[in-house]
């Protein structure tokens, strides 16, 4: 699961990796929250030929998928992320992956690791970012979601996938990552049906991420500041601690499952 990350990168880095004609210059985000604003990066309308244009652009969109057939929002869950295995055949989830396939780019995202129940042990926060630096592209989707009034909100969910052997000792799932060389086939949702991009939903390679522990900052939606990402002792190692939980219930609400 993902439900808090990060975005620390310039504006000139999203364009230099993702291909943009433009970005809309923002401020470095240590703790992006859902219901939120999110950038992310979509294919373009089709070019005229001869264009050099470039095929893809970057939207604001809120972080809560919200399919077009709900009627009243406040009656639906928040959906940030979708279970990649089954999004397919999810009737909230189907139109948007063959449709609306999206990256969401990120500096690295948390987790934590929620010890058994009677346990007595305190959840541990661990800000997780690739190892060599740099931005991350995780798969998502997309949906408009329009009002009984005529008005429109843009709506993204993140896609997940089982763990790799370093996250699964925090969590048992985790982000969907897609690879530069694979923007293209991913975002392509004329040519390539979601059966031909699910070889791409699989987790990162095991030395891709590293996990450094946190402090409970970062529970709070108001701590804002680089403070969050700051290392500190681990309440109790990952390695010793046993199986991963789910996670509580006001997280399992916010996903489909």
């Amino acid at each position: 699961m993902c439900g808090r990350f990060a975005l620390t990168a310039k504006p000139e880095e999203l364009m230099e990796l993702f291909g943009l004609l433009e970005a809309e210059d923002f401020p470095a985000r240590y703790n992006i929250a859902p219901t939120q604003p999110i950038i992310v990066v979509v294919a373009s309308d089709r070019a005229k030929p001869g264009s050099n244009l470039p095929d893809r652009k970057a939207l604001l969109v809120r972080w809560g998928f919200m399919p077009g057939w709900v009627k009243d929002p406040r009656k639906f869950p928040l959906l940030i992320n979708a279970r990649s295995e089954s999004a397919m055949g999810k009737a909230a989830f189907r139109a948007a992956m063959r449709h609306r396939r999206i990256l969401v780019p990120a500096s690295g995202f948390y987790e934590w690791h929620r010890p058994a129940k009677g346990g007595g042990e305190a959840s541990q926060a661990y800000w997780v970012r690739p190892k060599r630096g740099g931005i991350v592209a995780f798969a998502g989707l997309m949906e408009t979601w329009s009002s009984a009034d005529g008005s429109e909100v843009d709506t993204a969910a993140i896609l997940t996938t089982g763990s790799n052997k370093v996250i699964r000792r925090i969590h048992d799932r985790m982000p969907v990552v897609i690879q530069p060389e694979d923007f293209a086939r991913w975002l392509d949702c004329r040519t390539q049906e979601p059966r031909e991009v699910a070889d791409l939903m699989t987790p990162a390679p095991d030395d891709y991420f590293e996990a450094i522990p946190v402090s409970d900052k970062v529970n709070k939606v108001a701590n804002t500041g680089p403070e969050v990402q700051d290392e500190a002792v681990p309440v109790k190692s990952p390695e010793t601690a046993g199986r991963t939980r789910d996670r509580n219930e006001d997280d399992a609400q916010m996903s489909l499952f």
